[in-house]
Parts: structure tokens; C-alpha cells; sequence
């Protein structure tokens, strides 16, 4: 829809300044901040403006992935460990699947409010992180979803 169309052009239209900024200072200082806001730009717009076809078109994604990362005996073996050490029992695909399902924009909007907005982020630099912006700002960021 309109969001999902508006999303993608101000990602590109992001990810095409950082590339631009980094080409013309020689700086990836530039890269990380605009990734950073990049980032949570995104998050806020999921808070405020998910469409249910962009929830559908991410279910179907998810769905199509967890599904094709299961194409071998070692892959297979691999998500019933995990499983096991996670729930403690093997999920059968139509739970799975119902669980998948169960995501409405509503409940991601909830979700987003209860474990991302006003909670202190987890900020890990490696590397050069010069870019990184100060942790305060990036909390404030985070702490306002309604801006």
C-alpha cells in the first residue's frame, strides 16, 4: 500500500545519503549515524503506521524462510534442537504457522510499545565508532513514538 511504498522510498532515499555522505567525506562516521537513524526511523514508523499488507507480506516472508532453512537432515536436526532447548518440545508447523498468523498491526503496535519505546536500547559498537551517536540521543529517539 501507501505505507509500504513510502517506507521503501525513504529507506532508499536513507541508505543513498549514507552512501553519498561516506563517498564524499571518506568518512563511514556519516554511514553509522544515518543507518542508526536509519534504523529507529523504522521502528517508529512500524509504532505508528504498519499496514496489515505489510504485516501479511513479513508473515509470508518469515514463513517462507523458516521453511527453506529446513532443507537438509542437518538443518532439520538443527531446528528440533533449538526448539527443544526453547519450549522443550518439538512445534508442529501448524502451530507455528497460527502463531505466525496471530501478528496483526495491533499486536505488533502493542509489542513495539511494551518492549521498544521508553526502554533503555542496547547500543554495541565494533570497530570504528566515531559515527555512533551519543547514547542519549539514541534513547530519546526511542522514548517518543508519537513525535
Amino acid at each position: 500500500g501507501i505505507n509500504a511504498e513510502y517506507g521503501k522510498q525513504w529507506y532508499q532515499r536513507r541508505v543513498r545519503e549514507a552512501v553519498v555522505s561516506t563517498q564524499s567525506t571518506g568518512r563511514q562516521d556519516d554511514a553509522v549515524r544515518v543507518f542508526c537513524d536509519t534504523i529507529q526511523g523504522e521502528w517508529r514508523r512500524l509504532f505508528r503506521a504498519v499496514s496489515p499488507g505489510e504485516v501479511q507480506r513479513a508473515k509470508n516472508m518469515l514463513k517462507t524462510m523458516m521453511l527453506s532453512q529446513c532443507d537438509g537432515t542437518t538443518a532439520v536436526c538443527e531446528d528440533i534442537g533449538r526448539q527443544m532447548l526453547t519450549y522443550g518440545r518439538r512445534i508442529p508447523l501448524a502451530e507455528i504457522d497460527a502463531r505466525i498468523e496471530a501478528v496483526t498491526p495491533a499486536v505488533l503496535k502493542r509489542v513495539m510499545g511494551e518492549y521498544v519505546y521508553d526502554r533503555d536500547p542496547v547500543v554495541i559498537g565494533l570497530g570504528s565508532t566515531e559515527g555512533l551517536p551519543e547514547y542519549g540521543l539514541m534513547k530519546n529517539m526511542m522514548s517518543s513514538p508519537l513525535d
